[in-house]
Order: structure tokens, then C-alpha cells, then sequence
């Protein structure tokens, strides 16, 4: 593997390593030769002692030679012995003091030699002259001990001055090898900041250099590849994004304008969804939303002609139901079709949103009245509410139109938005109905409880009547007519009195309170009796609905006061929390109120008012007693609890 293509961190491994190396190498041949003068150190100290040793044997035997005591011969045996030790010890070495003798061959061969001569002359000459006994002998064998001595000691001292050559030489050559450290760490060091500059700051500064001229805008800019090495795929990477730049900045006014006219394309689908939505939130009839809807589609689309088919829910047949833009001949042929645009169920069966004619699978040759009208492409979309199609929706175009793909999304959202707007003007509808079927049964029962009644007396009455005129019984006659007066004028105070009740209206910016002293206000005035009325406490106020059936069920029971109670007063008490009470009491006759709950039918004022209560979440309570007035308390709760 070429050095070129290593990674940058296995590159400055090696050159640590290398490095490394190097270093330990010299610093183990220094500290070598440093070892081998401490050796050579203590040999030329051993040598000079054994010099010493010997003179001192040689002293000791010429002052004591005429009468050698047994300590001077003992002292000069240990002499002896010392010196043969030191001798052995120069031989081999001692490595931890440490001594060692160089490895020189002539210092080798001094050591023999003077081994030699101690062995061979000097030795036995000692041992010679200790033991000799006549005086004569012993000055001639002193003598020629002196001489071996002598030259014993020159040979010790040739020892000594080639062990210091050999240490001399050592010094010189590791004077020689510091140098060489210097010289390595000099050179290290240069080398080691050339490496870095060649692979670390110089591969920084040319990315450096070519990130300041992309800021400038110069996307021109390359750099140059010379590594694979982690510097080597950032200039890769540089020089990719600098050609991705290129291409965006080369680009960028297209891009702007794709994405301008992208978002113009949102926009307008946003503004399509706003105002459809808008116009089918508006209150208007089905028939007006179905047309609003065709035109606002005919104008965002550029459609020649648009219609709205709804499903017949008996039938599940569809039927053109309003059209725009149609020629009255393609109108009749759709309606006379009966089924009212089979293809049109076809295609939204099979998901086909857009029919180009002539069609390419009607291999029969008949044309669709479609095609005959002169359209050339046709889209049809459903009309659904919750999974259920309500109905179709078609744009007609007379040129070739292909819808995009976010063009069908946005009709088919509307599809369905229309659907839900078709489904809720139906629901109204029939709320609608079964609002004013409930009132009509109110009313009814209202005048069954009060006119009803009235006119059934009324009618037996007459028959009293004309029976005690045919018998010229004026007397009764007379009797009788004033009991028609009375019930003609109950009847008609009834029919005021229902009247008013029908008419009274809650002003929501005023507040039940208003309403409610209002109505007290004119009950005083057409009846005579007294009223109160108190309000405490806060709440969230009441729905329109409920405020309505509440004043219905108070004027129901201020009539029931009039009519049956007596009372020469009455209070009423509005109490406001999270759940309203409503207290109507009065000091009437009062009546037995658990008979009159036990009754088969009860009295239908009072189911009137409970049917009432019941409709907003409410509850009536009646207590009464006979002699001690009657009270009525109407409980209603909030939006909230009156729906859970």
C-alpha cells in the first residue's frame, strides 16, 4: 500500500513509530557505552589496588624478613588471597557493582599475561621466601622477588593504561553519539513539521482558501485530490458540494419560478376550498348551493358546462338535478335517460375521475350523448357524506383536459364538502319539521287543555238554552246566557292569553331577567295579582332554546295561577349557577298534588310543562297542598350537562 493512500491517522502512526524508534535505538547505544565506562571504571580501580597490594606484600617481607612472625604471615596469606580474589573477580566480571573488563583483545591479553606472571613467578616466589630459613638465600631470593614484583606491577599498569585507551575511545564515540542525538533531534523535529505541514496544514489551508472563494460565490472552485486520506475525501466532498452549489445556483431562478408557480397552484386550491367552503356554510336552499357551486367550479377550471346528480334514495337511482353551461338538448337526453348518466356511475365505480372521448375502450361505434354535445373530455366526481355517496358532480370541457393529480384531490375534497352541506340543509330541514310538528302538538294540546274545554261548555250551554226557551222558561234562559258570557270571555281571555305567549320573545342582549319582569309587569296588569320577582347568583348564560322553553313552561304555570289557584299573590325567583332553578309560588288554594299525580292522565297544563322541561334537559317539580298555595321549581343545567 502506497504511503499516499493511508488514512491520515494511520500516516502520523507510522511516523511516530518510525520516530520512536529512532530515538531508542540511539538512547540504548549511549546508554551501552555509558555501562561500559562505569566497568571500565572499576577494572583500572581493582588494577590500581592489586599495584598497591603487591608493594605492600613486597614492604611487609623486606622489614620482617629475618624473623617472619605467624601474623605476618597470616596478614601477607590474606593479602595473597585478596589479591588472587580481586584477579578472579577481573576475569569474570562483577555486574553489580558494575565491573566488567572491555572486550579488547589486547587488554585481554595483558590480563593473561599478568595472570601469568603472578601464577607463574611472582606467586611462588612469595611462597619461596616465606619459607626459606637461611638468611643468605632469602636476601637473594628478596631480591629477585623485588625484580618480579617490579615487573608484576608494569605488567598491572599496561593493564591499567589499556583499559584507559579503551575508555578514552568509548568517551570519544559517545561524546560522537550525543552529537548524533542533537543532529536526530534536530532533523525530528525539522521532519516532523515538515510532515505536518505536508499533511495536516497545507491539506487546512488549501480548504480554507477554497471555502473563502465559494463565499465569494466563485463555484467554480476545485481542489485538488493528491491523498486518499481523510484530507483527501474532504476535497471530495468539497468538490461535490461545490458542483451541487453550481447546479443550484444555475438553477435557482428555475427552481424560484417552479416553486412560485407550485405555491401560485396551492394558493389557488387553498383559495378554491376557501370560497366553495364559504359559499356552502351560507344559508340557502339546496338547489342554490348546488348552483353556486357549479359556477364557482366553472370559473376556477375553465369547465364549458357543469351538472349535479343526486341519488334518489328510494330508487338509489340518479337524476340530473341542476345543471349550468348545458345545451337543453344534452339536457333532455340526460333526464330522459332515465338512469340519468350510467357512465358517469361507471366511471366513479371504477375510480376514473376523467373520460376523454372518443373513448379508446368503446370499440362499438356509438357515440355518447357526451360526445355529441361536442365535449371532448368529461370528469366526474362524487358527492359523499361519511362513505356515502349522496350524489355526482361533472365539469365538461369541449377541448382535451387532463386533470393533474392535486386538481382531482381538490375537486374530490369539495365533493365532499358539498356533500355535507347537502346532508346538514337536510337535517335542518327535517329539524325544521319536527320542530314545528312538536309546537303544533303543544299548541294542541294547549287548546284541547283550555278552548277546547271552553267551547265544549260553551256548546252544552246553547243546548241548555234553546231547550228553556222552547219551554219559555226565561229565568233559566237568563241564567244560562250569563254562563255563556262567562265562557265566551273565559274563551277569549284563553285566546289573548295564548296569543301573548306565542309573541313573547326572549332579548338575549337584555337578559331572562328583563324578560321575565316584563312578563311579570303585564300578568299584574291583566289579573290583578301581585307579583315579585328576585335573581341571584352567576352563570354562563342559557342557549336561545332553552331561555324560549323556559318563559314558555313560566307563562304555563302564571296561567294556571290565574285560572285555578285564587291567589292574591305571586313571587317568582330566578337563581343562577352552574345549573339554573326557577321558583314560581303562590298563596292560592292549592290542590292535592300526589292525587293529581295519580290521575290516568293527569292535567295536561302540568304534562305540557314536563314535556317541555324534558325537550332541554330540564326537570319540573310540583308541590302544593290544599289550603297552603302551590310552587313549581324548574331545574335546568348547562349546554354541557343538559348534553351528557
Amino acid at each position: 500500500m502506497e504511503f499516499s493512500s493511508q488514512r491520515l491517522s494511520t500516516k502520523l502512526v507510522w511516523v511516530a513509530i518510525a520516530f520512536l524508534a529512532v530515538a531508542l535505538t540511539a538512547i540504548g547505544f549511549t546508554l551501552l557505552e555509558s555501562w561500559k565506562l562505569e566497568g571500565g571504571a572499576a577494572a583500572i580501580n581493582d588494577m590500581g589496588s592489586e599495584r598497591m597490594r603487591s608493594y605492600r606484600i613486597a614492604y611487609l617481607l623486606s622489614e620482617n624478613l629475618r624473623e617472619p612472625s605467624a601474623e605476618l604471615r597470616a596478614e601477607l596469606r590474606a593479602e595473597i588471597e585478596r589479591l588472587e580474589r580481586v584477579l578472579a573477580v577481573l576475569r569474570r566480571g562483577d555486574p553489580a557493582r558494575p565491573l566488567v573488563l572491555p572486550r579488547d583483545h589486547d587488554i585481554v591479553t595483558e590480563v593473561e599475561a599478568v595472570d601469568r606472571r603472578w601464577a607463574e613467578e611472582v606467586r611462588p616466589l612469595l611462597m619461596r621466601v616465606l619459607n626459606e630459613t637461611e638468611p643468605r638465600r632469602q636476601r637473594d631470593q628478596m631480591r629477585a622477588l623485588r625484580a618480579g614484583v617490579e615487573e608484576f606491577v608494569g605488567r598491572i599498569d599496561r593493564v591499567v593504561f589499556a583499559v584507559e585507551r579503551h575508555t578514552a575511545r568509548n568517551i570519544e564515540l559517545l561524546r560522537y553519539m550525543q552529537l548524533g542525538l542533537i543532529t536526530l533531534a534536530v532533523a525530528g523535529t525539522v521532519t516532523l513539521i515538515y510532515l505536518m505541514f505536508l499533511l495536516v496544514v497545507r491539506p487546512v489551508e488549501s480548504l480554507r482558501e477554497g471555502m473563502q472563494r465559494m463565499t465569494r460565490e466563485e463555484f467554480d472552485t476545485r481542489l485538488p485530490v493528491e491523498t486518499r486520506d481523510e484530507f483527501g475525501e474532504l476535497a471530495e466532498g468539497f468538490n461535490r458540494m461545490a458542483g451541487h452549489l453550481r447546479e443550484l445556483y444555475t438553477t435557482l431562478e428555475q427552481r424560484v419560478a417552479e416553486k412560485t408557480r407550485d405555491l401560485g397552484e396551492r394558493n389557488r386550491d387553498l383559495a378554491a376550498l376557501y370560497g366553495v367552503t364559504t359559499l356552502l356554510n351560507e344559508p340557502a336552499s339546496i338547489d342554490e348551493l348546488c348552483r353556486g357551486f357549479l359556477r364557482r367550479l366553472m370559473e376556477l377550471f375553465a369547465a364549458d358546462g357543469a351538472a349535479v346528480r343526486l341519488v334518489d334514495a328510494k330508487t338509489q337511482r340518479v337524476h340530473l338535478y341542476v345543471h349550468e353551461g348545458l345545451a337543453p338538448q344534452f339536457v333532455k337526453e340526460e333526464q330522459d335517460a332515465g338512469a340519468g348518466g350510467c357512465l358517469c356511475v361507471e366511471s366513479v365505480q371504477r375510480g376514473v375521475s376523467t373520460v376523454q372521448f372518443p373513448r379508446p375502450e368503446d370499440g362499438s361505434g356509438v357515440q355518447h350523448p357526451c360526445e355529441d354535445a361536442g365535449y371532448r373530455t368529461m370528469s366526474v366526481f362524487g358527492i359523499r357524506f361519511k362513505r356515502r355517496l349522496l350524489g355526482l358532480f361533472n365539469l365538461y370541457f369541449r377541448e382535451p383536459r387532463r386533470l393533474a393529480a392535486q386538481e382531482e384531490r381538490v375537486l374530490e375534497t369539495l365533493g365532499q364538502h358539498l356533500g355535507v352541506a347537502i346532508e346538514n340543509q337536510r337535517l335542518a330541514s327535517r329539524e325544521k319539521q319536527l320542530a314545528v310538528s312538536e309546537e303544533r302538538n303543544l299548541l294542541a294540546q294547549e287548546l284541547h287543555d283550555s278552548i277546547a274545554q271552553s267551547l265544549a261548555f260553551l256548546n252544552i250551554q246553547a243546548q241548555m238554552l234553546e231547550d228553556s226557551l222552547k219551554r219559555s222558561a226565561m229565568g233559566e234562559a237568563a241564567e244560562t246566557l250569563s254562563r255563556i258570557r262567562e265562557g265566551i270571555q273565559e274563551s277569549y281571555d284563553d285566546v289573548r292569553e295564548l296569543l301573548t305567549h306565542f309573541r313573547t320573545r326572549v332579548r338575549h342582549e337584555e337578559g331572562m331577567g328583563v324578560t321575565l319582569r316584563t312578563l311579570l309587569e303585564r300578568f299584574e296588569g291583566q289579573t290583578g295579582i301581585k307579583t315579585a320577582f328576585s335573581e341571584h347568583g352567576s352563570g354562563v348564560p342559557l342557549p336561545a332554546e332553552s331561555e324560549l322553553q323556559v318563559l314558555h313552561i313560566l307563562q304555563e304555570a302564571l296561567s294556571n295561577v290565574r285560572k285555578h289557584s285564587g291567589a292574591s299573590m305571586v313571587t317568582v325567583d330566578m337563581e343562577r349557577d352552574r345549573v339554573y332553578h326557577f321558583r314560581v309560588r303562590d298563596d292560592g288554594c292549592g290542590f292535592d298534588a300526589q292525587a293529581q299525580a295519580a290521575r290516568a292522565e293527569g292535567h295536561i297544563g302540568l304534562r305540557i310543562m314536563r314535556e317541555r322541561a324534558h325537550r332541554i334537559g330540564g326537570e319540573l317539580m310540583v308541590d302544593s297542598r290544599p289550603g297552603g298555595g302551590t310552587g313549581v321549581t324548574l331545574t335546568v343545567p348547562v349546554a354541557e350537562e343538559a348534553a351528557a
